[in-house]
C-alpha cells in the first residue's frame, strides 16, 4: 500500500497511439467534434492534444524520429494501435518523486531539464497495465492546427446542422485487481471516490479528480480463469476498455452499433451505441446522449 498521497494531482488527459495523426483525426475532430488545442514533435513522437466540449482531452500519439528513438514505434509494431498512457499533472514533481519514493512504486524515464514539462512514468507492471505519466507542466501550450486538419464536422440526420461537439466523460479501464487499482489512483495518486458498486459478475469504482475526465476500475468478481472480462484482460493485471462520451445523434456515428452486452458499471438512464475497437484505431468508444 503506499505510504503517502501525493497533492494537487489532476488527470490531465488520456493518450492514444496510433502511426499517423491523420488516421484518427476524422473519428475525433469530424464524428465526434474535438478542436484541436496543440501539437509538436519530440524525439520518438509526435504528440497532439484534442478537446472536448467539456474540456476532456485525448492525445493523439504518432512516431516520430524514430531512429533517435523507437520507443512508441515498437509499441505498435507489439500491440498495434491503442491506448497507451494516462497523464495526471502534478504541482510539484520533485516533491511527487520524493513522495513516490517511500511507496512500492518506482519511476521510470524522468527528465526534470525542461522546465516547462518535466515528466516521469510509472511502469505498467506497477500501474495495472497502463503507462501511467506524472507531469509538471509550464505555461499552457497551444498552436495552430496543421495543414489538412479537418474544419468539416459531423451532421445532423435532418439537414439542419452541424452535430455540436462531443463530451469525453471517462476512462473505463480493466483491473485484475480492484484493490490494486484502488491504491494507485486513489490513495497514490488522490482521487476521490464518486461511486462504488457491484453487478451480477463485477465491480467498479469510479474516481475523479476535481476536472472533466474520469476513470472507472471495473474488476471481475471471483477467481474464475473462464470469466469473460479475465479472457479479455488475456492475463494482464488491467487494461484500458473503453472510452466514454456523450454526443448527440450517436446512433449516426460511423461504425456505432447499439450495445447490448453487459454494461460495465451501473446501469445506464438511456439506450448507448458501441464503436468497437477495432473500429477505430484499438481504442474502443460507448457514447451515450447528453444528460
Amino acid at each position: 500500500m503506499p505510504a503517502v498521497t501525493i497533492d494537487g494531482v489532476v488527470l490531465d488527459h488520456v493518450a492514444h497511439a496510433v502511426p499517423r495523426w491523420q488516421d484518427a483525426w476524422h473519428r475525433y475532430a469530424v464524428d465526434l467534434g474535438a478542436a484541436w488545442s496543440s501539437g509538436g514533435l519530440s524525439t520518438g513522437f509526435a504528440p497532439a492534444q484534442l478537446e472536448f466540449a467539456n474540456g476532456g482531452r485525448l492525445e493523439m500519439l504518432a512516431p516520430h524520429d524514430t531512429a533517435t528513438n523507437d520507443f512508441l514505434a515498437r509499441f505498435l509494431a507489439a500491440n498495434g494501435p491503442g491506448p497507451h498512457h494516462l497523464t495526471f499533472k502534478v504541482p510539484d514533481l520533485a516533491l511527487a518523486l520524493d513522495q513516490l519514493g517511500r511507496t512500492p512504486y518506482d519511476p521510470i524515464g524522468v527528465d526534470l531539464r525542461d522546465p516547462q514539462w518535466m515528466e516521469a512514468f510509472i511502469h505498467p507492471r506497477q500501474a495495472t497495465g497502463v503507462v501511467v505519466q506524472l507531469a509538471q507542466a509550464g505555461a499552457p501550450w497551444s498552436d495552430p492546427p496543421p495543414d489538412g486538419f479537418p474544419t468539416d464536422r459531423r451532421h445532423r440526420a435532418d439537414g439542419s446542422g452541424p452535430v455540436p461537439p462531443a463530451s469525453l466523460l471517462r476512462v473505463t479501464h480493466c483491473v485484475d485487481d480492484l484493490d490494486a487499482g484502488t491504491a494507485l489512483f486513489v490513495e497514490l495518486l488522490g482521487g476521490s471516490v464518486a461511486t462504488v458498486g457491484q453487478g451480477p459478475d463485477h465491480r467498479w469504482t469510479d474516481v475523479h479528480w476535481g476536472g472533466p475526465l474520469e476513470i472507472r476500475l471495473v474488476a471481475p468478481e471471483g477467481d474464475d480463469p473462464s470469466h469473460p472480462l479475465r479472457q479479455w484482460l488475456r492475463g494482464r493485471t488491467g487494461r484500458v476498455h473503453h472510452l466514454d462520451l456523450a454526443a448527440d445523434e450517436p446512433g449516426s456515428l460511423p461504425g456505432a452499433r447499439p450495445l447490448d452486452e453487459p454494461v460495465l458499471g451501473p446501469p445506464r438512464p438511456g439506450p448507448a451505441w458501441i464503436i468497437p475497437a477495432e473500429v477505430n484505431l484499438g481504442l474502443g468508444l460507448v457514447v451515450v446522449e447528453p444528460g
